[in-house]
């Protein structure tokens, strides 16, 4: 059985707009259980509500490039992930990762890592500290259960997806990113994942019970991208 995992934590999560506290609380309750039995994790964390708010203020404020949007939404994902490293005190590494290209050394069980650079999420540094730590699968933690062919909320009919390749979801959801944009995965990582043949598992993150499962290699609820 594997023992590094790497985690995409949506920042929708963290803050869905104020900061979740209960689940915060009950999600580094799992890690620390998943620790304790050998296994050791890499977290990104998104921007969520904080991101999108200052991302919001800004356009109103100014004639915002793409590019200052995006490090707009960069500093928020790094206050997240200093809140994720700070709670699980000295079994994490003491530096947040903003360079996912670079790997680091760490001995710790859990290795934090916030936003890297405009034109991409969180989601392309998840898939390359996957790529430099020889791990092929990401599990993507957000506020949707399933990929699906439609939006769900606007689309009754709407099929969720249980397994989807690299190719086919690019054409649903395309391939270029957009600051603040509401995909289940970035386009960009996408393109990356599918040239290092990398699995990304979308799953929805409150149910704490189905991440157990993932980790635990058995049956899951959500979509898995290869």
């Amino acid at each position: 059985m594997k023992k590094l995992y790497v985690l995409s934590l949506g920042g929708s999560l963290i803050v869905p707009d104020g900061i979740d506290q209960k689940f915060l609380n009950s999600f580094r309750k799992l890690i620390l259980t998943q620790v304790k039995r050998g296994k050791r994790f890499i977290i990104v964390t998104g921007g969520g509500q904080t991101s999108r708010k200052y991302q919001q203020a800004l356009r109103q404020a100014s004639k915002a490039t793409s590019a200052e949007l995006d490090w707009m939404g960069i500093e928020a994902t790094w206050i997240n992930a200093r809140l994720v490293q700070l709670m699980f005190g000295e079994l994490a590494h003491q530096k947040i990762i903003s360079d996912p290209n670079k790997r680091v050394k760490f001995k710790e069980k859990v290795l934090v890592a916030g936003g890297w650079k405009p034109g991409r999420s969180s989601d392309d540094d998840a898939v390359r500290l996957a790529h430099i730590y020889g791990s092929n699968t990401v599990i993507n933690l957000s506020n949707i259960d399933y990929v699906y062919n439609k939006d769900p909320k606007k689309f009754k009919k709407a099929r969720k997806i249980t397994a989807i390749s690299w190719r086919e979801f690019s054409r649903m959801f395309g391939s270029k990113w957009n600051p603040g944009a509401h995909v289940p995965f970035d386009p960009v990582a996408a393109r990356f994942a599918k040239q290092h043949g990398q699995s990304v598992i979308i799953a929805q993150g409150k149910d704490l019970k189905n991440l157990q499962n993932i980790l635990s290699q058995k049956k899951f609820k959500g979509t898995t991208i290869k």
